[in-house]
């Protein structure tokens, strides 16, 4: 290659128009070879390579393969055109500027490949966390993976940079560790969430899809987990957004867990004058009438209390999927009244009955 530039430099003699055309055909000649070679890097990377990788057991290197070849080719042709500028007799100051640019954009291209081959990665393992733990999981972990790597990428792409253009890194380093100490001091709030956010993903006390009840009453489905905030869906369809660090400090009770199934709760009062013994038994059997009620463990009455005006009965039952709990009780009440009329136990309004004596 340096043997066919000095054959087109040579013999410019004192010509300027005939010089800078040779200088300027020698760095066509520089980028065309290059071009060349991009395509030669194609044709490789779509026709060849596909053969290899269908060896492997997964598609991750194929899909990554398919992923990285546009803008793997791309950065061949800038190639070509930093070492084509860099062969032009430019001004310095142009040659700087001109190199410069290239060379950012070389940059700007390998982070691309870099970042492209990392997110298929990421997708991948996503993938497989969702097969093997749930859907959402790939929700929670890959999000705050991929802002990370973002980043850090982003980091090591300027350091390269300014260290080309003879930036003294240290200087900038510390001047950003200054600034990050400031508006880490200011922004302590959000940052403590950032942790919590993390926290809440590697401690997983709760997945997305869950429903949980705070510690205010207030329950719902997880609908997502950010850095941040963590966001949950009310049955009236309210969001509530709380922040990271206050799910960190607070009591949850996670419904789900240890698995999806549910306790469900009827309470009725009966008169006084009913056989208790009776009432069980209809409750029960009024409750295992349903196929949502789980046989095992199995429904149970008790009377709880003796209130004013009846005994107080409650039924305990449980259900596979704590979404069924509403429904079920729904359908548990309309059949105990209509059990109770049929066996004629009654179910008291609240009475007081009121003594007064006259005064002799």
């Amino acid at each position: 290659m340096d043997n066919i530039l000095e054959l087109f430099r040579s013999g410019a003699g004192d010509n300027s128009l005939v010089f800078w055309l040779k200088e300027l055909l020698a760095a066509v000649v520089i980028f065309t070879f290059y071009w060349v070679l991009s395509l030669v890097a194609r044709y490789l990377l779509t026709r060849w390579a596909p053969r290899l990788t269908s060896f492997t057991r997964t598609d991750l290197d194929d899909r990554i393969l398919r992923r990285v070849t546009p803008p793997t080719c791309l950065l061949v042709v800038l190639a070509g055109l930093y070492f084509a500028v860099k062969s032009l007799p430019l001004p310095e100051k142009a040659h700087v500027a001109l190199s410069g640019a290239v060379f950012i954009l070389n940059v700007i291209v390998v982070t691309n490949i870099a970042w492209r081959a990392i997110d298929e990665l990421l997708v991948w393992y996503g993938t497989r966390l969702a097969e093997r733990h749930g859907t959402g999981v790939d929700r929670q972990i890959i999000p705050p993976l991929e802002k990370l790597i973002t980043i850090f990428l982003a980091g090591i792409a300027l350091m390269v940079t300014l260290r080309h253009f003879n930036y003294d890194i240290l200087s900038v380093v510390t001047a950003l560790g200054i600034g990050s100490l400031a508006i880490g001091m200011a922004a302590k709030d959000t940052l403590a969430n950032m942790i919590s956010g993390f926290t809440l993903m590697v401690d997983r006390p709760f997945r997305i899809g869950d429903r949980v009840q705070l510690t205010s009453g207030q329950w719902g489905d997880v609908a997502d987990i950010g850095l941040r905030t963590t966001k949950i869906k009310t049955v009236d369809n309210t969001l509530l957004i709380i922040p990271n660090s206050e799910l960190c400090n607070t009591t949850i009770i996670n419904m789900a867990f240890p698995d999806m199934r549910a306790k469900g709760k009827v309470s009725v009062g009966v008169g006084y004058g009913s056989d208790v013994g009776i009432v069980k038994r209809i409750l029960t059997e009024t409750a295992l009438d349903f196929p949502d009620v789980l046989r095992d463990p199995a429904p149970e009455a008790f009377l709880v209390s003796f209130g004013e005006s009846a005994l107080n009965m409650a039924l305990f039952f449980w259900v596979e999927d704590y979404g069924r709990v509403f429904a079920t009780t729904d359908r548990i009440n309309e059949r105990i009244i209509t059990r109770f009329r049929e066996e004629g136990i009654e179910i008291p309004f609240p009475t007081r009955t009121v003594f007064l004596e006259k005064e002799q």
